[in-house]
């Protein structure tokens, strides 16, 4: 009996560390077991959602006009520079006349030959009237200074065109603008010698009002279906960074064009830019705004990809699924909210119900889930969406 109490004297420190370690054990293994699961929520808040469909677009002026020339030649003078404010009427360009004017002049004797030899013809028709009624002269030769007669005045009438084709063909020579507007470019240089064989050259390109500009974007067919006319758009340039322009849907063309295998729409944006300060040719990065909710709840769209509760809580009803019900935590407490989504935008959606209350959040997984039994996927070691869509 005493070499037992002499053996547990020299071990008591011993027996003691192993006592303390048994007691820990216990404990850390009675938490583990009696422990609540540490949920991975998402937070639901109150707020406005827009939908919305984006696109990129070239900046133009609504209405545009190339000037160009229907008569050959050297250019004498250009009165007009990029930049040019003009009105309707003002001289833009000159085209040296000399050519042009000895056309009028060949057309102008052409006309006064055939005049004269029209006067010609008639008195010696009157003539050989009066001559056949007296008997002098046969019908055959009255008859031959009639059509005579006729065939001069014929000639006078085309002379007559030519000289006035001629005289407006040396009016083309002076070039000037059909419109009120500004000279966004410039294509030719004096010197330069224009032809006008085949096609009208162009010379200048007059916007007709940059107060009011409009916006060509493409929108695919998967998104076309929800733009309609009068929609609000906000837009911004890489020249006026952290500004926001405004604008309104115009017109959805009907013509579609296939780029890369998809099928896209041109869609025309109104814009106001009574301060002029876009230009012609910006690139424009516009969101077409396609609805709206103001003070709604909502939350995040990973919150809603879960396919499953019961990987995550246990003896769920099986009428309970994502597709109707949130699993909301509610001070401390699982609760399960019935719901429908309402406007969702490519971040947020709305949540539909009116069991949600201040400081609910969304239940999508707990700590520890491991990659094996999640409901929607994800990185291992924590549980919630992730994966594939449902």
């Amino acid at each position: 009996m005493k070499k037992n109490k002499n053996w547990f004297w020299r071990h008591k420190w011993l027996l003691a560390i192993s006592g303390v370690i048994a007691v820990v054990f216990f404990i850390i293994g009675k938490d583990t077991k009696t422990s609540d699961k540490k949920y991975i929520t998402s937070n639901i808040s109150r707020g406005d959602i827009s939908q919305i469909v984006t696109a990129t677009g070239e900046i133009m002026p609504v209405n545009t006009v190339n000037v160009g020339s229907q008569v050959s030649g050297t250019i004498e003078e250009i009165y007009v520079d990029y930049n040019s404010v003009v009105k309707q009427g003002d001289v833009l360009l000159k085209i040296e006349p000399s050519v042009l004017q000895a056309s009028v002049d060949e057309a102008k004797a052409t006309l006064d030959s055939a005049i004269s030899q029209s006067t010609y013809t008639k008195n010696e028709y009157n003539r050989n009237v009066v001559l056949f009624k007296d008997g002098f002269i046969a019908k055959s030769e009255m008859e031959q200074s009639k059509t005579q007669y006729e065939q001069a005045k014929a000639s006078v009438i085309r002379a007559q065109s030519q000289y006035d084709k001629a005289v407006t063909n040396l009016g083309y020579a002076t070039i000037t603008s059909p419109v009120n507007g500004t000279v966004i470019s410039r294509k030719v240089d004096k010197g330069q010698t224009v032809a006008a064989s085949f096609q009208t050259p162009d010379l200048f390109l007059i916007a007709e009002d940059l107060t009011k500009m409009q916006i060509e974007t493409s929108v695919s067919e998967a998104d076309i279906g929800v733009i309609k006319q009068g929609q609000s758009v906000t837009f911004t340039v890489d020249a006026y960074s952290g500004q926001t322009f405004v604008g309104s849907v115009r017109q959805i063309r009907l013509s579609p064009t296939t780029t890369s295998n998809v099928v896209v729409y041109t869609v025309v944006i109104d814009v106001d830019n009574a301060d002029l300060k876009l230009m012609p040719g910006m690139t424009a990065f516009v969101t077409i705004i396609v609805d709206s909710v103001k003070d709604v709840w909502k939350a995040q769209n990973s919150a809603f990809l879960l396919r499953s509760f019961n990987n995550i809580f246990e003896k769920v009803d099986e009428n309970i699924t994502p597709k109707t019900h949130l699993a909301i935590q509610r001070k401390g407490e699982v609760v399960f909210v019935k719901y429908t989504k309402g406007l969702a935008s490519p971040t947020e959606t709305e949540i539909k119900s009116d069991e949600i209350q201040e400081g609910d959040k969304i239940i999508v997984g707990y700590m520890g889930q491991t990659a094996s039994n999640k409901s929607g996927g994800g990185r291992g070691g924590m549980g919630g969406p992730g994966g594939p869509r449902p």
